[in-house]
């Protein structure tokens, strides 16, 4: 099997969503997740797609879902994550890039994690798994400071399973 990756943006206290949208606006952290997805299969849930709105160019969606009914033009459907990665089989690596319930599914399962750490507690109604930081070693930290469209200090942060 490929290397199975996730890739999250969460605040100090976990958070990773409000109201199905991201609760910060961080352009060089959209640029980042572009930069690293760029190429291969996005597994994500239904309600992270309809959040994005539409399939992202240069990567392949797949949308797991319950409804047993859906299409979407341009992305693939599975309706477990397991069927997701049987879809994503013949990739180098694949991303799971959320929701909450999707990466509490996978978390057992992926070798790394790309984590974009925002240095502050944020509100929310959608937060990342807790895990066990003793299974996991921090590979990479590039601390990042933006004065616009916010103020914010975050860092990118690289782990590897243990």
């Amino acid at each position: 099997m490929s290397k199975l990756s996730l890739i999250v943006a969460m605040a100090q206290n976990r958070t990773i969503g409000v109201d199905n949208t991201l609760p910060w606006r961080c352009p060089e952290d959209l640029r980042h997740f572009k930069a690293l997805t760029m190429g291969h299969h996005m597994i994500m849930g239904r309600k992270t797609f309809d959040s994005i709105g539409k399939p992202l160019p240069g990567r392949t969606t797949v949308i797991v879902t319950r409804n047993t009914g859906l299409q979407v033009g341009g992305c693939l459907i599975a309706h477990s994550l397991q069927d997701a990665l049987k879809l994503c089989a013949d990739d180098a690596e694949t991303f799971i890039v959320g929701g909450a319930e999707l990466y509490s599914q996978a978390l057992p399962l992926v070798d790394t994690m790309y984590i974009t750490e925002i240095q502050q507690d944020v509100d929310g109604d959608a937060h990342f798994p807790a895990f066990d930081r003793q299974h996991w070693q921090e590979v990479a930290r590039d601390v990042r400071t933006q004065d616009a469209p916010q103020q914010l200090d975050y860092h990118f942060v690289t782990y590897r399973r243990v």
